[in-house]
């Protein structure tokens, strides 16, 4: 027997790869399922998972939460305009030739309800240049416990524009639904509201898109549901505290 075989006979066969962790995509959906019509999530990756938690961890420094809520952000604004109608639009190149492509059929507004909702402003801008800005300040009104409007500020046109409706947490859904009942006040059509949303609570959705069927959600994440306190769980904490964000209204 040659040399060569003898060799070939000594080499030990290589060590089967170590078992992988499962990861089970869309785990958390299973706390609506299904999901109602209007509802959109962004892809249930790892990735997305990684970047969830380490916003979710109390012991993430300012400076993270700010990188990597940025990037979710970022995330679902490009999801929510993936949900704009286009038209039809033929262009010339650089070579010459022509393309028939697609453009936004109407313009847009981005609304952020606040105080929250002003840190997702910057992540619209980045992708949406020169893109308009409305702002709504609810609270809950101490006599009747129930959301009222304090302030609000629209483009005049805004009755013609899709709105990019902005709010990280949807907890109860009442401040939502009351900053929808204020556009729709404006003029805007409900079936031109999108809702950008971080974190959903069951509770929230289920009592939003029963109130405003025709209105689309995109949310990044859906949690168990709402403590005795109405406190996302497991959450994140307070969106706008641990972002430091602050904010500045005349009645």
């Amino acid at each position: 027997m040659s040399s060569t075989a003898d060799a070939t006979k000594s080499v030990p066969p290589p060590p089967p790869p170590p078992p992988q962790p499962a990861h089970v995509p869309n785990s958390n959906l299973a706390h609506m399922n299904p999901l109602p019509p209007s509802v959109f999530t962004l892809p249930q990756t790892a990735q997305l998972e990684a970047l969830y938690t380490i916003i979710r961890d109390k012991e993430t420094s300012r400076g993270d939460f700010l990188f990597y809520s940025d990037r979710i952000i970022r995330l679902l604004v490009e999801e929510g305009l993936n949900h704009l109608p286009v038209v039809a639009r033929t262009v010339e190149t650089p070579t010459g030739a022509t393309y028939n492509g697609v453009g936004f059929e109407g313009k847009i507004c981005g609304v952020s309800i606040l105080r929250a909702g002003e840190a997702m402003e910057a992540g619209l801008r980045e992708v949406c240049r020169s893109v308009r800005i409305g702002k709504i300040l609810i609270q809950r009104d101490e006599e009747t416990t129930l959301p009222k409007l304090f302030y609000s500020k629209f483009p005049q046109d805004i009755a013609q524009r899709y709105v990019l409706l902005l709010d990280p947490m949807l907890a109860t859904g009442g401040s939502a639904i009351k900053a929808v009942e204020v556009l729709m006040d404006h003029g805007v059509p409900e079936e031109r509201i999108i809702f950008i949303n971080l974190i959903a609570a069951p509770e929230g959705l289920t009592t939003f898109t029963k109130r405003f069927p025709s209105l689309k959600v995109i949310t990044g994440w859906i949690d168990e549901g709402l403590n005795d306190k109405a406190y996302i769980i497991p959450g994140l904490g307070d969106f706008g505290e641990r972002r430091q964000v602050s904010f500045f209204y005349f009645p």
